[in-house]
């Protein structure tokens, strides 16, 4: 049977810890126990997991813009996905709940599971800071992430080949030209695909070329 102590440890907290234990104090026990609640700490959490998907998508996808980013990171930072990291957790057997709310067997309860990693994850940010916060996320969610990214619509030349060969267009043609010092080179892309010429710059030849992507589906849609 898992224990807060247990949990504290594997979060790299003292055992301890009272953030960790609010974390974990829903309001139906708090209402009849008195003392605070976890829902301040899940407030704060749903930033800090927010932030902390977001910072690792930027750094692990270089490629990806800000809309596929955005939508990548909506696949992570959900209900389902939070509730499943918070059962892989146990923190269902954790949770103290009000006799209503037990009876109702609110312990498995997606939503509240949910709210309570995120109180978690801002417990670890309090005590610990951003970085350890961070850590327990990427730790948790990594994998629901690397799933989600393999979805080639986050790959706007992926996305791009897809679509113009279901067209019976082939695929699309790329040239990227060089400019600059190689201290500070740019790169200019120019694709064509069924008609259709785009152009793009970017610091390195893969991001011209899927800058010049994103630019050529732009300018379909537009048509």
């Amino acid at each position: 049977m898992p224990d807060v102590a247990a949990l504290a440890l594997q979060l790299g907290l003292s055992p301890g810890s009272g953030a960790l234990r609010q974390s974990l104090t829903h309001s139906s026990y708090a209402a009849e126990h008195g003392g605070q609640s976890n829902e301040r700490l899940e407030f704060l959490g749903d930033a800090v997991v927010s932030l902390a998907v977001a910072d690792y998508i930027v750094g692990r996808y270089p490629l990806v813009n800000e809309g596929a980013a955005s939508i990548l990171r909506s696949r992570v930072v959900n209900e389902d996905s939070l509730a499943a990291v918070a059962r892989l957790l146990c923190l269902g057997d954790l949770l103290l709940l009000g006799r209503g709310v037990v009876k109702e067997r609110g312990h498995e309860r997606s939503s509240l599971l949910a709210d309570a990693f995120e109180a978690v994850v801002a417990a670890v940010y309090l005590e610990s800071g951003y970085d350890a916060a961070r850590d327990v996320v990427v730790q948790y969610l990594e994998p629901a992430i690397v799933a989600a990214s393999r979805d080639d619509t986050l790959d706007p030349k992926a996305r791009l080949k897809r679509w113009a060969e279901n067209q019976g267009l082939g695929a699309p043609v790329y040239d990227v030209v060089a400019s600059g010092p190689s201290h500070d080179t740019t790169f200019a892309a120019t694709v064509r695909v069924g008609g259709v010429v785009a152009r793009a710059e970017g610091p390195s030849k893969k991001r011209a070329e899927a800058n010049a992507a994103v630019a050529a589906w732009e300018e379909m849609s537009d048509a």
